[in-house]
C-alpha cells in the first residue's frame, strides 16, 4: 500500500453524513468525486465531480472507479446491501480504502440484539469487506462509530429537546453518558482516516465529538436560556417494549424506540472516552458541548 491517499469517491453525499464528508475532504484538499444515481436529481459541491453510476453494475462501477485510491460509502441503513457490488468493483478497480456506511452505533457490539437484528445489512457488508481485505491485503478498510448524529438530532428534534417549548424528554435517570457527534465532526474523522492510512488500515473506529448525559444537556440548556424547562420523564424498558412490538409486526421503525433504550438506559455503558476512543489516535480535537448547543438555540 502507498504513503498517500489523494482520489477519493463519496457514496451518498447528498445525505446529512455524506454532505459533510464530502465537504470537509474537498476542504482538506483531496480530489473528491460524487457517484450519484441515474435518475438523481440532487445538487453537490461546484469542485466536486459527479459521475452518474449504475449500482447493479459491477463492471460499470468498476469502470467509474479507475484511478481512485478510496471510496467512502455514507448510504442509508436501507440500502447498505448495495455496498457489496461497489466492494467488489472497488477489488476490481483495485481501489485501496474502503470505509463501510457504519457511521452510527457500533456494529460490532451489537450482537444477536432486536437491534442488531436490524443491523445485519451493515454487519454483514463489514464481515464481507473484511473477508476481502484478506484475500487481497493491498485492500484495506475502515468502520467508524460516531455515534448520535448529535447537531442533527437537535435540529430534527431525535434527541428530545425542544426549544420553542423549552421541554425534554428524559430517559430513565438522564444521567448516562451519551456518543454523539457533529457531522462535521464526522467529516474530519474520515479526513483524518485517509490522511493517515498506513496507521488507520483495516480497523474499526469509535468517535465522538462529546459524550454528555441528558441531564448534562439540560444543564447547559436551561443555563443558557435562563428558564427552566418542562421535563417529561420516560422509561428505556417501555421504549424497548415498544420496539420489539413493532419489530414483531415488521415494522422496522422500532430502530428509534430500540435506539433509545440502546444509548440511554443507565448502565448501557457505550459512551467513547479513553482509550475507547479513537480521537486522540486520529488527533481529532473535540467539539465543545456548550458551543454546539448555543449554536442550535441561536437558529
Amino acid at each position: 500500500m502507498t504513503n498517500s491517499i489523494k482520489n477519493v469517491v463519496v457514496v451518498g453525499a447528498s445525505g446529512n453524513v455524506g454532505k459533510e464528508v464530502a465537504r470537509e475532504l474537498i476542504k482538506a484538499g483531496f480530489n473528491v468525486t460524487i457517484f450519484t444515481r441515474q435518475d438523481s436529481t440532487a445538487t453537490f459541491p461546484e469542485n466536486a465531480t459527479v459521475k452518474k453510476v449504475d449500482y447493479q453494475s459491477v463492471e460499470s462501477l468498476a469502470s467509474s472507479l479507475e484511478g481512485q485510491d478510496a471510496l467512502v460509502s455514507t448510504i442509508a441503513t436501507v440500502a447498505v446491501g448495495s455496498q457489496k457490488a461497489l466492494v467488489d468493483a472497488a477489488i476490481a478497480a483495485k481501489v485501496k480504502r474502503f470505509i463501510s456506511s457504519e457511521f452510527g452505533i457500533n456494529t460490532r457490539t451489537v450482537g444477536d440484539s432486536a437491534i442488531g437484528k436490524i443491523l445485519q445489512g451493515k454487519i454483514k457488508v463489514l464481515d464481507y469487506i473484511i473477508e476481502k481485505s484478506e484475500e487481497n491485503p493491498w485492500f484495506t478498510w475502515n468502520g467508524v462509530s460516531s455515534g448520535l448524529f448529535f447537531d442533527w438530532g437537535l435540529r430534527v428534534g431525535s434527541l428530545g429537546f425542544n426549544k420553542d417549548t423549552k421541554s425534554a424528554v428524559i430517559y430513565d435517570s438522564g444521567n448516562e453518558p451519551v456518543q454523539g457527534s457533529n457531522l462535521a465532526f464526522i467529516g474530519r474523522a474520515v479526513v483524518a482516516i485517509l490522511s493517515q492510512p498506513q496507521k488507520t488500515a483495516n480497523q474499526y473506529l469509535s468517535i465522538a465529538s462529546f459524550n454528555p448525559s441528558q441531564n448534562q444537556i439540560l444543564e447547559i440548556l436551561e443555563n443558557e436560556t435562563g428558564e427552566k424547562w418542562k421535563i417529561e420523564h420516560a422509561s428505556t424498558a417501555e421504549q424497548e417494549k415498544i420496539g420489539l412490538e413493532k419489530l414483531g409486526k415488521g415494522d422496522f421503525s422500532a430502530f428509534s424506540n430500540l435506539l433509545r433504550k440502546h444509548v440511554y438506559a443507565d448502565g448501557a455503558n457505550n459512551a467513547v472516552k479513553g482509550e475507547n476512543s479513537a480521537n486522540g489516535f486520529l488527533g481529532l480535537q473535540d467539539d465543545d458541548l456548550a458551543t454546539t448547543l448555543n449554536e442550535w438555540l441561536r437558529t
